[in-house]
């Protein structure tokens, strides 16, 4: 696999995310062996970049991805998440990036992970009790420490990632970023290119919506995110099926899966962005793994990039408020 730079980070250009493992979505948590099959699958195929974080389960993601390292450590990049658990009493789903509840998230990571060192440990959301001076001087001391390798932001505004990386440097921006989610186009991407920050584009594919296999919504078991995120719901989903079949015709155009070719393209925009699509299952993992290999022209890029927008926030109005701070 071709390899890029996040920041001063080498990673496989294509990376793994493993929330749905065990998190979020119909299936998680019902076959954790296939689970770490695929992760080992990864390693092998050369994915470098393993994606996890404390919230989600809460917890047992990171514990599974922590077993399935165990003798291959050394082999990847792993990077974990602090901020969406309260470790002082309000718990899981309450912001929190204190330099004391970083201290104490820090910890049980490493525990659960099985490991000496955070590879990327990223701040999953900004915190808007806790200044982002404090929140970044705690990170550099782990950083000192050992305890953490680089730094990372998650769904920061720009003047967020200014006044943080100012304080100490900022590896990895990780956002949600895909053919149709675009947001951080106009003024975050060239920012993070002003300060050689790298970018980690988690979904992808629209939360599979774009590899043309969902074509509804009544399959997903009542846990699934999806249910409550706008683009899936009643006249939204049927309006979003048009822009995957834009999908589907350049995919057919270009001898690929409609995922690979939306990997392809978010490849296509330069040599600091790193997808983590995330999957439970070894067969999917190599059909995106395969993205790598895809060469789209000119033409057909820019069709991609004038394909149909989405219709719908890409998450619900809750956590649309934590974006963008």
């Amino acid at each position: 696999m071709k390899h890029i730079e996040l920041g001063t980070l080498d990673v496989g250009r294509i990376g793994l995310g493993a929330m749905g493992m065990s998190f979020a979505y119909s299936g998680a948590g019902s076959d954790d062996a296939e689970s770490i099959r695929t992760i080992h699958r990864a390693i092998d195929l050369g994915v470098t970049l393993i994606d996890t974080a404390e919230i989600y389960g809460p917890y047992t993601n990171e514990e599974l991805v922590g077993k399935a390292l165990k003798g291959r450590r050394d082999d990847v990049v792993l990077a974990t998440k602090f901020g969406m658990v309260s470790h002082a009493g309000d718990g899981p789903g309450n912001l929190d990036s204190s330099p004391a509840n970083i201290r104490t998230a820090v910890e049980g990571s490493l525990k659960r992970l099985d490991t000496d060192r955070i590879d990327l440990y990223y701040q999953h959301r900004v915190d808007p009790k806790t200044p982002i001076e404090d929140t970044v001087g705690a990170l550099a001391e782990l950083v000192t420490e050992g305890k953490i390798r680089h730094v990372g932001l998650s769904e920061a505004g720009p003047g967020t990632i200014r006044r943080a990386h100012a304080v100490h440097p900022i590896t990895a921006l990780q956002s949600e970023y895909s053919l149709w989610t675009r947001d951080s186009e106009a003024e975050v991407l060239p920012l993070l290119r002003e300060l050689g920050i790298g970018f980690v584009a988690y979904s992808p594919l629209g939360r599979g919506f774009l590899t043309g296999q969902i074509r509804s919504t009544a399959d997903f078991e009542d846990g699934d995110n999806r249910k409550s995120n706008p683009r899936f719901e009643g006249e939204n989903f049927q309006r979003n099926l048009e822009a995957v079949k834009e999908v589907e015709a350049i995919a057919a155009e270009v001898g690929a899966t409609p995922a690979q070719v939306a990997l392809a393209w978010l490849l296509a925009q330069g040599d600091d962005i790193a997808p983590i699509p995330g999957t439970k299952r070894v067969t999917r993992l190599e059909e995106n793994v395969g993205a790598d290999a895809v060469e789209l022209t000119p033409d057909q890029v820019d069709k991609l990039t004038k394909v149909s927008p989405a219709v719908g926030d890409h998450h619900n109005a809750d956590q649309m408020k934590m974006i963008g701070l």
